[in-house]
């Protein structure tokens, strides 16, 4: 039978190694020798590499002209809510890791959006109980305080080179938002495709769009100047600007008017936290990731330690051997997502637990090699005592070591899709991220329980996963991605295909990937997989798709001489890597 077979080859490629810190010696980040197929940008003073190339470049001129990794990321931030508007925003959230090379210490912004005061546990549900999407994704009710101002502005004010003024980071994104831009084939097609929901709001309209509803052509112009106000009085009055004033009145009525509940109190009210960053091992390399409100973090190194006891490299990139083995140890770290995870200010998340090694090989010990899980079989472990596609993530290096990586979000492609009117700022529908209900799904299709209910003040769960990977102490990768519930396999995957299988970032990045999140029971497959490896799997019990292109992984290696060598996912057209 080919199902014997199968589990004869599993048996034999990937035998669980008891012992897994034994294999950790021999696994390093590769070197790079210029006979890859695919080749990183290669730079020796600093680089910037985002999902829009004008943004990258911002970013770059900042660190020429004696900025360090974090002024560059500030200007990169404004850049993109100017050229990228479908996920670069003012009116969002995210999450940004910060190393420091003088001090070896790495800090955790949480500048996540929160729910507004007025915010209750049944916000998402109808007059029968039953949770209701409409409520978190298409209306003001989905829309939480925006905290990327705040965010941005205290990584510069706290971790800045002092060499520029928060006005001067601004200055270029200004200048694109009052003088127009040139509307590339990305941003035409973006937002042609968004138009349905767009246009459905005038003042969102008025911006985008031509007075018979069609989106500007490529090569054409485009200016935002409502935006570049918003961004001059950033500018000029600092984050305050944009929290307290005009600006909050409007983005608190715009709401308002969506149905929502935000007042200009919650705006002024909003304060980012520096948070103690998630860390762990894999193969001798320590991973430092976000910790709650994102989930990513943790369940990165959950994948990778479970991975740890199987010789990946053995099995064959991609094979359904690879393959399966990762399926199975997602399953179990997305199950122990949807009961465990939420914001930590509001509930005991066990942290230390979730990523202790003893758990995590004992997880790994009940995965069959022969066939696939049944999602129903799995739940979160016994713990021993003790998020959209149009997302977007930037990563930064600097000449001293210095490093950034961020990811920031809407949530849904332009948020709401709703501008505040006077503002240029688009609204979120981040609140979507909540579990409207115990067991029922958000637009990812993740489950979440009561931990990620919805209250007041509160921060959602989130799965970005701004990453950075040591080796013996020594900063090695700077690593994220968009990607909705996709990033943390993406990056888990990004990480294990270059200590694994010794890839260089374009070469991890270029690689075809695969997803599976517990629920639903589905094993997405990206184009470029094998009929043969899908047909195997199939056999196995996995209940295979095919995963259309998904993520803009953003990866800047540093190699052993200092050498850095950056890539930009190739499935977004517009990214890139910049230099010097």
């Amino acid at each position: 039978m080919l199902s014997h077979r199968i589990g004869a080859l599993l048996i034999g490629l990937a035998a669980f190694i008891t012992a897994p810190l034994a294999l950790a010696q021999d696994a390093v980040m590769p070197i790079v020798t210029g006979n890859e197929r695919f080749h990183p940008v290669h730079a020796r003073n600093g680089m910037v590499a985002s999902q829009e190339m004008r943004a990258s470049e911002i970013g770059r001129d900042i660190l020429q002209q004696g900025g360090n990794a974090v002024d560059a990321a500030v200007a990169t931030g404004f850049a993109l809510a100017v050229t990228l508007p479908r996920a670069g925003n003012l009116g969002g959230g995210g999450f940004m890791l910060v190393h420091l090379a003088e001090t070896a210490e790495t800090i955790a912004i949480d500048y996540r959006e929160t729910a507004p005061a007025a915010a209750t546990r049944d916000m998402y549900l109808d007059a029968n109980g039953k949770a209701d999407p409409k409520l978190s994704r298409d209306s003001g009710l989905g829309t939480g305080v925006p905290g990327t101002v705040a965010g941005l502005a205290l990584a510069h004010k706290t971790y800045g080179s002092g060499n520029f003024t928060l006005a001067q980071l601004i200055e270029p994104a200004i200048a694109l938002a009052a003088e127009g831009m040139v509307v590339t084939d990305d941003l035409s097609m973006s937002l042609t495709q968004a138009s349905e929901r767009l246009l459905k709001h005038p003042s969102t309209a008025v911006i985008f769009y031509d007075f018979d509803g069609k989106a500007p052509a490529p090569g054409t112009r485009l200016a935002q100047p409502a935006l570049a106000e918003t961004l001059k009085a950033i500018a000029e009055r600092g984050p305050e600007a944009f929290y307290d004033g005009e600006v909050a009145e409007k983005i608190a009525t715009a709401v308002r008017s969506a149905g929502g509940v935000m007042t200009a109190d919650d705006l002024s009210s909003y304060e980012p936290k520096l948070r103690e960053p998630v860390r762990g091992t894999y193969r001798g390399h320590e991973i430092v990731s976000m910790p709650p409100p994102s989930s990513g973090g943790i369940h990165v190194i959950q994948i990778l330690k479970m991975l740890e006891g199987f010789d990946l490299k053995a099995s064959g990139h991609n094979s359904a051997a690879h393959v399966h083995l990762l399926t199975e140890t997602m399953r179990r770290a997305y199950a122990d997502r949807a009961t465990y995870l939420g914001d930590p200010d509001h509930v005991d998340v066990p942290v230390a637990a979730l990523i202790d090694e003893a758990y995590l090989m004992a997880r790994a010990q009940t995965i069959d090699l022969e066939k696939a899980s049944a999602s129903a079989d799995i739940s979160a472990g016994d713990l021993p005592g003790e998020e959209s596609p149009q997302t977007t993530h930037f990563s930064v290096v600097d000449k001293d070591g210095n490093a950034v990586s961020n990811t920031y979000t809407l949530n849904f492609s332009y948020g709401l899709g709703l501008v505040a009117e006077g503002t240029g700022v688009f609204l979120n529908n981040e609140l979507d991220d909540f579990a409207a209900a115990p067991g029922v799904p958000n637009a990812y299709g993740l489950i979440g329980g009561e931990a990620n209910a919805p209250a007041a003040n509160k921060r959602p769960l989130s799965s970005m996963s701004p990453t950075f990977v040591f080796r013996d102490g020594t900063l090695r990768l700077v690593t994220g991605t968009p990607g909705g519930s996709r990033i943390i396999s993406m990056t888990a995957q990004g990480i294990s295909d270059m200590v694994d299988f010794d890839m260089n970032p374009a070469e991890a990045v270029a690689a075809p990937r695969m997803h599976h999140q517990w629920y639903p029971e589905t094993l997405w497959l990206e184009r470029g997989f094998s009929a043969d490896t899908a047909r195997l799997l199939e056999e196995m019990g996995h209940s295979v798709k095919t995963w259309r292109a998904s993520g803009s992984v953003q990866s800047i290696m540093v190699l052993d001489d200092g050498l850095l060598a950056g890539a930009s996912d190739p499935r977004r057209p517009g990214a890139g890597v910049a230099g010097h």
